[in-house]
């Protein structure tokens, strides 16, 4: 009687035990209608989080205003900018959301949608700070202006690859005045802080603006790269990028569009 017993409570055992893997399993099953976005929070107005530590911006108001429309759920995720293709790549995130700039290098590896935002590059300085720059058209006398300050940038963005390729490979600048970061508020906390940590940062044109709303900084150079941003996804799956180009293109040039121009813009 007591050996039925314990045969008993092993096979209740081993039934939930099968439970409770099933159940499991389902919980991990990925919803079908879910998408998630990926993006960097430390570059606005593009991305970044608000008082109350949400993800906001003109990127993630209009991918989700894209992805809602097509009917799904959206999660943002924020991600180290540097980390975004590859999470993209290993399926942790189905699109990237960053103002990421489409170049020849990143489309390689991944599919991007049509071109939202044309963006340039330029120089974000500390007021007060001492640091002169030749601010005219001539790249030239503007690269040779800079090339013995302490520059940063974000690590794996456009701005870290105009440093690499017009500073440190033509051996204009040596490279231990090259500072790369993972987040640009780091970057920023290091300008404010004044030359004995960093004199000047290379960004996107409107992040520097938006971070010279603060008035101990100011944009002290334009370099004119004439960048395109766009939404990423795993490349080949062109299913997704189609639907984002499709929305996109009615969402372009709409009310919902101006409104957004003028929420993070004006």
């Amino acid at each position: 009687m007591i050996k039925d017993r314990k045969i008993l409570v092993m096979v209740v055992a081993i039934a939930m035990l099968s439970s409770a893997i099933l159940l499991s399993g389902c919980t991990e099953e990925k919803d079908e209608n879910k998408i998630i976005v990926g993006t960097s929070a430390d570059f606005p107005p593009f991305e970044y989080t608000d008082a109350s530590g949400k993800i906001i911006g003109f990127d993630i108001e209009l991918i989700t205003m894209i992805l809602e429309s097509l009917n799904y759920t959206v999660e943002v995720k924020d991600i180290g900018f540097d980390s975004l293709i590859p999470s993209l790549q290993s399926d942790k995130i189905d699109v990237i959301a960053a103002g990421m700039t489409i170049t020849e290098e990143r489309d390689e590896v991944i599919d991007f949608s049509d071109p939202y935002y044309q963006a340039d590059q330029s120089v974000l300085i500390k007021k007060g700070s001492g640091v002169e720059i030749n601010a005219s058209h001539d790249l030239e006398n503007f690269t040779a202006s800079i090339a013995n300050l302490t520059i940063g940038a974000q690590t794996g963005t456009t701005g870290a690859g105009w440093i690499q390729e017009n500073l440190i490979d033509t051996e204009m600048m040596d490279e231990e005045n090259f500072k790369q970061y993972d987040l640009y508020l780091d970057a920023v906390a290091d300008l404010d802080i004044g030359p004995d940590r960093l004199d000047a940062i290379i960004l996107d044109l409107a992040v520097a603006q938006a971070f010279a709303e603060n008035v101990n900084r100011e944009v002290a150079y334009t370099i004119v790269t004439e960048e395109n941003y766009g939404f990423g996804v795993k490349e080949g799956n062109t299913e997704l990028v189609e639907k984002i180009n499709a929305e996109l293109e009615m969402i372009i040039g709409s009310d919902d569009w101006t409104a957004l121009i003028n929420k993070y813009f004006e």
